[in-house]
């Protein structure tokens, strides 16, 4: 009984010790190095708050946003040029800010005098867009901000094969560098230097930050496209990465201030086509924030990203590299940075483990059916590839589709031929008991019994083409591929709706019917292809069996004239596969109805020019 005492009394003793010594060794220094983490955090926060001075204080003592123009606001600080295949612009030498971009590849329009589409613009100009990076650290005066004017070589110009430098001593013992490197599409690399020449050891943390300072009024009313703070945050092994968005209306008012933790990951701001997306080390840990703050009447959307502290011993140099995506969101592209080059051939969108940016096409909004746009996207783009054109691309994934279908189309079509040869039928046995529905329905089910008909079978065509309605919809709307891609003739732009408009003679007349007051939206583009499709989806809707109830006939027979207004408003590239769709679907039902001898609607109107009547043969 003594020794249990003892040995109880030893076991106390012990764990008491172990306890103790792990409070001291292991608890104690890693809670320090928490909280000086956590200094670190809110100074870079503090900090990257600070790099919004995009605002005076007017005369009636608030704030008051700078309105200069583009030039003035370029002009009040000095630069380094940028010069690549994809990118024009420059580098503010205050605050060492990539803020002057414009995208050569892509003009702002189809004309042939249209400007390259601008990306950044300088703080101070209306509608500011720029990505700023730095260090910052707790009580560390010296630090450079956005007012900081850095040092650099004259005559730099940042090329693929040429990257710049730039220094600043803080005259406190940093002396900080900043190299800045491109390649020539649409990718910056920035490293970050800090040489500590002090006599004390010092902690900081690295931020970078994508801001905005108000945004124009055409963007973020589109509701099927997502526009604003985007990002995929989550573990090192890419399979737990989330996407995250806040569109710019949301952002504001539902959620200001969101904070996310992540192993490596991605994060930016994106518009329609364009994206400005910051890349940290996929190994280190970082706290990101999407937040919106207002200055007067602007609102400020800033996306910051704050890695690890680290410490700083005096005669040590620290370094922190931070990529910066500035360009068009090309699909091809954003895969080949996703994959650190060509993804593998055996490549799937569910498996992106070897992925270098965790699911970087994501940043185009594929929407909640992505297992849908993306194949969708991926057929069009193969087309593409075959033929040099997106309409034609357009055709040949309607054919494919319809091929693909055929069975199901075929018995569909073969049982609304029977049910249209059979409707006379039908309509003797509603007069004649009309009086008795339910023995009605009973003869008209022994009726679809022997001649094998399956009512149904009608409608699966259009509950499958739905899905991919949509898809094709959301990709002619997402991506870039489509944005000024031509067709033959007039079309310009498939992501666009038809440029002409049989209210103004389809361009003969000098007037836009566009701003016609209350009708101006509706017949603005109500051109040839709109036309084109009225008229095929009246025509499908003569070749189908009429409904049973009269009311619902007549609701059907206006059906092509309301869709071929809704659709005229939608991008002609969407009419154009509907048009085409309508086509080859009247030309499977006319082969078929042809087949049971079923009276149709071409037959007919082919008696009526040659002078004859017709009846099926």
């Amino acid at each position: 009984m003594q020794n249990d005492n003892k040995n109880t009394l030893m076991f106390i003793v012990s764990a008491f010790a172990i306890l103790i010594g792990y409070q001291f060794f292991i608890l104690g220094p890693q809670q320090k190095q928490a909280e000086a983490e956590l200094r670190a955090r809110k100074a870079a926060e503090a900090k990257i708050v600070a790099t919004q001075p995009g605002v005076v204080i007017g005369p009636d003592g608030r704030p008051a946003p700078l309105k200069l123009s583009r030039d003035a606001a370029k002009a009040q600080s000095p630069r380094l040029s940028v010069d690549t295949p994809a990118l024009s612009g420059s580098i503010s030498l205050r605050g060492a800010r990539i803020d002057d971009l414009w995208l050569k590849r892509y003009d702002q329009t189809t004309s042939k005098t249209s400007p390259p589409v601008e990306l950044f613009r300088p703080e101070g100009a209306e509608h500011a867009w720029f990505a700023d990076f730095g260090w910052a650290g707790a009580n560390l005066p010296g630090l450079p901000d956005s007012r900081t004017v850095w040092t650099a070589a004259p005559g730099q110009v940042l090329r693929p094969d040429s990257p710049v430098v730039m220094t600043h001593d803080n005259g406190q013992g940093l002396i900080f560098t900043r190299t800045i490197s491109v390649d020539s599409d649409a990718m910056f690399t920035v490293a970050d230097s800090v040489r500590n020449q002090g006599g004390q050891t010092l902690s900081l943390a690295p931020y970078a930050s994508v801001q905005r300072q108000g945004i124009p009024d055409k963007l973020g009313k589109n509701q099927i496209i997502h526009e604003g703070a985007i990002g995929v945050f989550g573990g090192a092994d890419g399979k737990n990465h989330e996407l995250k968005q806040s569109k710019y209306g949301k952002w504001k008012k539902d959620k200001p201030l969101e904070t996310f933790t992540s192993k490596g990951g991605w994060t930016g701001v994106t518009d329609q086509y364009w994206l400005a997306a910051l890349i940290p080390d996929q190994s280190q840990d970082v706290a990101a924030q999407y937040r919106v703050t207002q200055a007067g009447p602007v609102d400020i959307y800033d996306v910051n990203i704050v890695g690890p502290t680290k410490t700083l011993a005096p005669g040590q140099t620290l370094t922190q590299n931070t990529r910066l995506f500035a360009g068009a969101k090309t699909v091809p592209l954003l895969r080949q940075y996703e994959f650190g080059g060509q993804p593998p051939a055996w490549w799937k969108f569910w498996d992106r483990r070897q992925a270098q940016v965790p699911r970087f096409d994501d940043a185009v909004d594929w929407g909640m059916f992505s297992f849908f746009t993306r194949p969708i996207f991926n057929i069009l783009e193969m087309f593409y590839k075959l033929v040099g054109n997106f309409g034609v691309a357009i055709l040949l994934l309607t054919v494919a589709l319809k091929l693909v279908l055929y069975p199901l189309a075929d018995k569909s079509y073969e049982s609304m031929a029977k049910m249209k040869k059979i409707a006379p039928e039908v309509e003797k046995l509603k007069a004649k008991l009309k009086d008795d529905p339910t023995k009605m329905q009973q003869e008209m089910m022994g009726l679809y019994a022997k001649e094998k008909i399956n009512p149904m079978m009608g409608c699966l065509p259009m509950l499958v083409q739905i899905p991919v309605f949509y898809s094709l919809y959301k990709v002619l709307t997402v991506t870039i591929e489509m944005r000024h891609a031509p067709f033959f003739g007039w079309i310009q732009d498939l992501s666009a709706p038809e440029p002409t408009s049989l209210f103004n003679l389809f361009g003969l007349l000098p007037y836009d019917p566009g701003a016609l007051p209350l009708i101006g939206a509706m017949i603005a583009h109500l051109g040839i292809w709109p036309l084109l499709y009225g008229f095929t989806m009246w025509l499908t809707t003569a070749m189908n069996p009429p409904a049973a109830d009269p009311i619902q006939q007549k609701i059907f027979q206006w059906f092509p004239v309301i869709f071929t207004f809704t659709l005229s408003g939608f991008a002609v590239g969407l009419v154009i596969y509907w048009c085409w769709s309508n086509v080859l679907t009247i030309f499977q039902q006319y082969i078929i109805m042809r087949r049971y001898k079923v009276e149709n609607p071409i037959d007919q109107i082919i008696a009526r020019f040659k002078g004859k009547s017709v009846t099926a043969t």
